[in-house]
């Protein structure tokens, strides 16, 4: 069996979220469509916006998952990406603060769906 390849955020403009996350990653996306724009964020893996479906993207929707991105270093790393994102007017959620797992915050795009920092597992 496979292992999920495919991860979709499901957005409202698509236009505004691939230049939102083309930013906030610093990556560029593998094609561009009117609907759909995936990035290639390990070999054979994509994280894709998909606007093909907007009543799933209303701010109604519960957001029952997050994007994560783990960052090697210290708390100290997961603060700095925080005042990196911060500077740029990112709307924060969950200020840094320390969890189980270690240093944390939370971010949300245009849409509302939630984008996580924390260390490397």
């Amino acid at each position: 069996m496979s292992a999920p390849n495919l991860f979709l955020v499901y957005v409202t403009d698509i236009e505004r979220s691939t230049t939102f996350y083309q930013d906030l990653f610093n990556i560029e996306p593998v094609m561009l469509t009117p609907r759909y724009v995936p990035f290639e964020v390990a070999p054979g893996v994509l994280f894709a916006l998909w606007s093909g479906r907007p009543e799933n993207a209303a701010r109604t929707t519960p957001r029952t998952s997050e994007v994560g991105l783990m960052v090697p270093g210290s708390a100290a790393a997961v603060d700095a990406v925080h005042a990196t994102w911060t500077a740029q007017g990112v709307t924060v959620i969950e200020e840094p603060h320390d969890e189980v797992f270690g240093r944390t915050f939370v971010v949300a795009d245009p849409d509302g769906n939630l984008i996580r920092v924390s260390p490397v597992d």
